[in-house]
């Protein structure tokens, strides 16, 4: 469902992705992740977050300088941004804003604005919590704001 979203957005050049060699490419994208692993249940801890912190810290360094716009696959993808900013950006928000699909918080020209989308998990889409429609309206949206940034 991501990758069809992405296709859809003019994002990538295909919308389905099987392995790491199938041609997949995207466009003004990136896409990393709070945890580096599956835990167990598929339900990461704060722990786990923690743990992995480093290396998205290190992701966004790597990036800061086209950085405008970050869309949050979940509440946990949320909440980790919040620690990233400090640690990348120097800002510290208070209070954080609460996570929701389609959650906004902009911070100023100096920081990535923060989006907020349900996850696309199997939970999410099969049960209609997500649809293509409502994950095609938050990838519109960034796209949007990171033009206009």
């Amino acid at each position: 469902m991501l990758f069809a979203a992405l296709h859809r957005a003019g994002l990538a050049n295909q919308p389905t992705s099987v392995s790491r060699d199938d041609g997949l490419t995207l466009t003004d994208t990136r896409i990393f992740a709070a945890v580096r692993c599956a835990p167990p249940d598929n339900k990461p801890t704060p722990g786990e977050r923690d743990t992995c912190a480093p290396w998205l810290h290190r992701e966004l360094e790597l990036i800061r300088p086209t950085l405008r716009v970050v869309v949050a696959l979940g509440g946990f993808a949320w909440n980790a941004f919040w620690p990233a900013l400090r640690h990348v950006y120097g800002v510290r928000v208070s209070p954080r804003p609460a996570f929701g699909h389609g959650a906004h918080w902009t911070g100023g020209s100096e920081v990535p604005t923060l989006l907020g989308c349900y996850h696309v998990s199997q939970q999410n889409t099969f049960t209609g919590r997500l649809t293509p429609a409502m994950l095609d309206e938050v990838l519109s949206r960034a796209i949007d704001l990171a033009a206009d940034s």
